[in-house]
């Protein structure tokens, strides 16, 4: 990571600004800023700009005049533009991965493996001229055809979270601009660096200048592009307070909008499972990048006589979970993203401890040697939760495990359905009619068989049900394509001989 380090050092050396109209435009003295960390240290890094609604207009209108010219580009020359942008990411994947790290603080396998689930959608929006055919009806009445096209929306907006500062935004502006559109996108201000990264890889792959914009900025930023006349769509993923608040303004203001929410994701372990498997599958899934995913498993529900097996298992494996600084080879975990994101996690850790829940493992005192002021918290698991329990009911988002035990398969289902959130669950069992009933029967929009995080391929999509997700449409895959379009139908008649003269009646077949 030699060459990697130094082009990283060379980015991170100054304030963050924004990428308007094809170009770096740097904030002013007079600006808003806001502290970026080194989560790994706790040291302010940098500084990021904070876009005022003047220069949210600005973006708005340049991705506006890039809009009808992009529209009009064939869709195989757009997908090109991606297959260069792909590759190009690929050769920066270091630097890219190095930029997650430096500001999120998840480890650096972590930040590779998030490129390479972005990059999937990638490869799927080069895909486009495929995905973006119509259909067609000969003869639907006397020579009378049919045949339905999408077509691109226009200036479409993503907002996105601090925990995939690459992935989620992938999820979104790939499949906008391969469908024609142009994109604003409003990173996380916790982790700002790396959209700029992907704004000059788009530019040097031959994206036209204004088609990929980037807004650095807070509510004040969000909220002039949710009501901007000029915005057509808005994609969000965060928590589900923000994520409610986000689609009802932008719907309110007439724009197509799909917001993800937050989840609690509940991971059945049955009582004939392979505890090995469901043990290691579990501490990955609930302690892989401090738990600061929104597919992370922060439920798992023990059932029958399983139970006391599994909690002993994860008794001796949660402390053993190697705690340090993410560009560290060894780390298994990092630091959590922000000091108030560390005291809001550990706030949840004294609440459970206050409600009565058992803390089998306390992760409150780690340290990391050289790191003393990093954001570093280890992993928690309690056992004996109960559904009432705030910790239970609430997203945590950090290494914070809650152990709940079920009688059997039918109260297990019952808890999944119950809760507020709907995101993502699993069960682990070697029984195939329970995986089955599973499988159908919970409401919940993503569902894994024997696999803890089952987020989708790219060439599907990705979204819950509940209070995990506003709006009608899930993430990539055919359910992006069909967020990013418009569906127009046209039906064509070329009339020859004698006409007949006017028809006052619905038209029918003849």
């Amino acid at each position: 990571m030699g060459s990697s380090e130094s082009r990283l050092t060379a980015q991170l050396g100054t304030d963050v600004g924004h990428w308007i109209g094809g170009a770096e435009a740097p904030g002013t003295a007079q600006d808003r800023y806001a502290d970026v960390y080194n989560p790994a240290t706790g040291a302010v890094a940098r500084r990021v700009a904070l876009a005022t609604p003047v220069q949210v207009d600005v973006a708005v209108k340049a991705a506006a005049a890039a809009f009808p010219a992009w529209s009009a580009t064939p869709a195989l020359r757009r997908a090109r533009v991606l297959f260069k942008f792909k590759e190009l990411a690929e050769r920066h994947s270091g630097e890219l991965a190095a930029l997650i790290t430096a500001e999120h603080g998840k480890v650096f396998s972590d930040a590779e493996g998030e490129l390479t689930r972005g990059l999937e959608v990638v490869e799927f929006a080069c895909g486009i001229p495929q995905l973006l055919k119509g259909e067609y009806s000969e003869q639907v009445g006397t020579g009378i055809d049919m045949y339905s096209v999408r077509q691109s929306l226009g200036v479409c907006v993503g907002i996105t979270p601090f925990n995939f500062p690459v992935m989620v935004p992938m999820w979104m502006f790939p499949v906008a601009l391969a469908c024609g559109n142009t994109f604003i996108l409003k990173p996380s201000e916790r982790d700002p660096s790396v959209s700029l990264m992907i704004a000059r890889l788009l530019k040097e792959a031959g994206l036209p200048d204004g088609v990929f914009n980037v807004v650095q900025g807070d509510k004040v930023a969000v909220d002039a592009l949710l009501s901007h006349p000029q915005v057509d769509a808005v994609s969000f993923v965060g928590s589900t307070p923000i994520a409610r608040y986000i689609h009802d303004t932008a719907a309110a203001n007439g724009k197509r909008v799909q917001a993800l929410g937050g989840a609690k994701n509940h991971m059945v372990v049955m009582p004939d499972a392979d505890l090995d498997q469901a043990v290691d599958a579990v501490i990955g899934a609930a302690y892989g990048s401090a738990g600061e995913r929104c597919m992370a498993v922060s439920v798992t529900v023990a059932v029958g006589d399983i139970a006391d097996r599994m909690v002993a298992r994860l008794k001796e494996r949660v402390p053993a979970i190697r705690v340090a600084n993410g560009m560290d080879p060894a780390a298994e975990m990092g630091p959590l993203v922000t000091r108030a994101h560390y005291e809001k996690v550990k706030g949840y850790v004294d609440t459970g401890v206050a409600e009565g829940a058992r803390l089998v493992v306390d992760g409150r005192d780690v340290k990391v040697a050289g790191h003393e002021n990093g954001f570093f918290l280890g992993g928690c698991l309690f056992d004996d939760v109960k559904p009432g329990m705030r910790i239970y009911r609430e997203e945590i988002f950090g290494p914070v495990l809650c152990i709940v035990r079920a009688r059997n398969f039918e109260e297990a289902l019952q808890l999944i359905n119950s809760h507020e959130f709907g995101n993502g669950t699993a069960i682990f069992t070697r029984d195939g009619d329970a995986a089955r009933e599973f499988a159908n029967r919970v409401q919940i929009g993503m569902v894994g068989i024997n696999v803890p995080i089952p987020v989708p391929m790219a060439f599907h999509s990705f979204g819950g049900w509940k209070a995990s997700l506003f709006g009608d449409h899930h993430m990539h895959g055919p359910e992006g394509v069909r967020f990013y379009t418009r569906y127009k139908a046209v039906t064509q008649r070329w009339p020859a001989g004698i006409r007949a003269g006017a028809d006052f009646s619905i038209p029918t077949l003849k």
